[in-house]
């Protein structure tokens, strides 16, 4: 039987770096030597690998949108040469780029999965080998048409990822969507909760530099800040509001500012602030105010798959009602109604 064939996009990260006197740093070369090397790969049950080291490798704080499109196209450019696809990644902004990757890589028939590790493959106790291994076996052999994050041991969806601890190998976390493989002496895939789209040619599209803020509310929040984020020339607000959506009722410019915002176009989303939950707007005459405004909800999306949302059809040619439309309905796994 013909061995499945897996490409690994090494973007960077903490997984491949190596020791020095300045503390841990990526170069050229090391870690792609280090796992070709590694007799697993030669066994029956692997799939065979090519890896691709990025020229600059990317520490992912300094990820932005041009890297993700170049991810973007370099899974496209071997989609037809491979059964699955692992990009390896920095943690602190996984969860943006698989949110990113969801929308951009447009009607995807083959599993395209983000990972990394918390300690690099050069120490002895890291967490990287796990989390290679298994992110490739489940690339090569299971039909998961979609963009996950796979970390210790649970395969999420990409858009509902999120960093969860800043240190702990179980560092990522899906607040509000289920695990969709959870990883133990048997690789268990949740099949009805498996995005399956018709088959269909795979296109991306590019994200643009985002004129999109996110605002965290806090108690004595000033509107005059508000005011001189909207004074910009910003296309979209995440708001990151209380509980179900709320929002200081009794500040009537805060309300008067957003309600101008959105009538001239800007488009303003509505976050809870909570880890887990989502929008209700209808619930609270806090929450009422910010509907009466214009903002529109985000029910339980996450902040990342909010702003990379938004960033993906700001970049498309939809009109500004097709935008709002397209945010408050499930384009790719991405919100629960």
């Amino acid at each position: 039987m013909k061995r499945k064939r897996v490409y690994i996009a090494y973007t960077g990260g903490t997984i491949g770096m190596k020791p020095s006197a300045k503390g841990f740093v990526p170069e050229s070369g090391y870690f792609s030597e280090k796992i070709s090397a590694l007799p697993e790969f030669k066994a029956p049950d692997m799939p065979e690998i090519e890896i691709h080291e990025y020229k600059n490798l990317i520490d992912s704080s300094n990820v932005t949108p041009e890297d993700w499109y170049r991810i973007s196209q370099d899974i496209e450019s071997r989609f037809n040469d491979f059964d699955g696809f692992v990009v390896l990644h920095g943690t602190d902004t996984m969860a943006f780029t698989a949110s990113a990757l969801s929308f951009m890589l447009q009607d995807l028939s083959k599993p395209v999965i983000v990972t990394g590790s918390q300690i690099p493959w050069s120490q002895m106790r890291t967490d990287a080998r796990d989390n290679l291994v298994t992110s490739l076996m489940i690339a090569a052999n299971y039909d998961i048409p979609e963009v996950g994050l796979f970390f210790h041991n649970r395969l999420y969806r990409g858009n509902r990822a999120r960093k969860f601890d800043a240190s702990g190998f179980h560092a990522f976390q899906s607040p509000n969507f289920p695990a969709i493989v959870n990883v133990g002496t048997r690789i268990k895939v949740r099949e009805e909760l498996i995005l399956k789209e018709p088959p269909a040619h795979l296109k991306i599209q590019k994200i643009s530099p985002p004129n999109i803020m996110i605002l965290t509310l806090f108690p004595g929040f000033a509107a005059e800040m508000l005011e001189n984020v909207l004074s910009t020339s910003i296309q979209g607000l995440v708001l990151m509001t209380y509980g179900m959506g709320n929002a200081p009722s009794n500040d009537k410019r805060l309300l008067k500012l957003l309600k101008e915002a959105s009538s001239k176009g800007i488009i303003i989303v509505n976050c809870t602030q909570c880890y887990k939950g989502s929008v209700d707007m209808s619930g609270y005459e806090t929450g009422q105010g910010l509907l009466d405004a214009g903002v529109i909800s985000g029910f339980d999306m996450t902040p990342e798959a909010t702003l990379t949302k938004l960033s993906y059809l700001l970049s498309s040619d939809c009109s500004l009602d097709e935008i709002k439309q397209k945010m408050q309905i499930n384009l790719r796994g991405e919100l629960t109604y």
